[in-house]
């Protein structure tokens, strides 16, 4: 019913006043101050949002109207802006309706993604399960069948299938009990020793309570170190001492070994103690000591960490 020029300047404010407060509270106040639990904050800010929002927009209109149809208007004052604040309210309500309504939907996605992942990892959970179960089964008819004609050879099968059911059941958890360590560290010398000719002497010396526990695979890097690059095979004599202690709250791993006096050969930190490094870094932050030593004829790896 009014010209053309009116409804223009209508519509341009109110559609750009009510875009200022639907963006303002979706962008601005919904996410900082609603979603971390402000909720106090959120209101008073809301209130004060919206009546600057209404003044604004109260303005704007009075001053357009009279700029471009030269309408004579009373003298601006705050009351007669503030009457423009109610219009916004309905803006504002449905707006944190729709925004919620995003969230509920996002949300409801994200846990059907979820719940559809959860599926997918029992279901390659169980495939996974099958295999090495049915490799230790085989493993086992094997140790019974070598056992009666080579009981040695059935000790290494033994140990082997120890060690591959330490890396399916044990070395995914957070931390194993200490005793169950060890034995992983002893079934795996106890293999590497049968690729020396001439064997290797290996004192190691434990104290320790067997119930501790410690992250799993934390002490494997110092005996890998040993059979890679510390271990002559053409040596008839290699000694090896290792040494695992409790003391004071504290566990303390030592190893000493010979260095291969080839000179082709050199044994070396390597990525295995820096990715140990960082991982004892990500597991007691600057509560533990690595030191590495070395002369010209020993290797020496010390380790002190604090219990669990």
């Amino acid at each position: 019913m009014d010209n053309f020029v009116k409804s223009a300047i209508y519509t341009v404010v109110n559609t750009t006043s009510y875009a200022i407060i639907i963006y303002g509270n979706i962008l601005v106040l919904y996410p900082l101050f609603y979603e971390k639990k402000k909720f106090a904050w959120y209101a008073i800010l809301v209130v004060v949002f919206l009546v600057f929002a209404g003044v604004l927009r109260g303005y704007a209109s009075i001053e357009l109207y009279k700029y471009f149809l030269l309408i004579k208007t009373p003298s601006i004052n705050l009351l007669m802006l503030l009457g423009y604040v109610p219009g916004g309210v309905l803006i504002y309500v449905l707006s944190l309706v729709f925004r919620i309504a995003i969230a509920y939907f996002t949300l409801k996605q994200q846990t059907e993604e979820i719940m559809l992942q959860k599926s997918q990892a029992e279901l390659n959970l169980l495939k996974s399960q099958v295999q090495p179960h049915f490799l230790f089964n085989t493993l086992n008819n094997i140790y019974y069948k070598v056992y009666k004609v080579d009981p040695l050879s059935a000790g290494l099968i033994e140990r082997l299938s120890d060690i591959m059911r330490y890396f399916v059941d044990e070395s995914p958890k957070d931390a194993v009990p200490l005793a169950t360590e060890v034995a992983f560290i002893e079934n795996y010398m106890a293999l590497e020793k049968i690729r020396i000719r001439h064997g290797a002497s290996i004192d190691f010396e434990k104290e320790y309570d067997p119930e501790l526990r410690l992250p799993p695979m934390l002490l494997m890097t110092f005996i890998e170190n040993i059979f890679k690059h510390g271990i002559d095979k053409s040596r008839k004599q290699n000694l090896v001492t290792i040494s695992l202690v409790q003391k004071d709250g504290y566990l303390l791993f030592k190893t000493t070994n010979h260095k291969i006096a080839s000179p082709t050969i050199r044994q070396t930190d390597g990525f295995g103690i820096a990715n140990l490094t960082q991982r004892l870094k990500m597991l007691y932050g600057s509560r533990f000591e690595l030191k590495i030593d070395q002369d010209k004829e020993l290797y020496t790896a010390f380790l002190k960490i604090p219990l669990l």
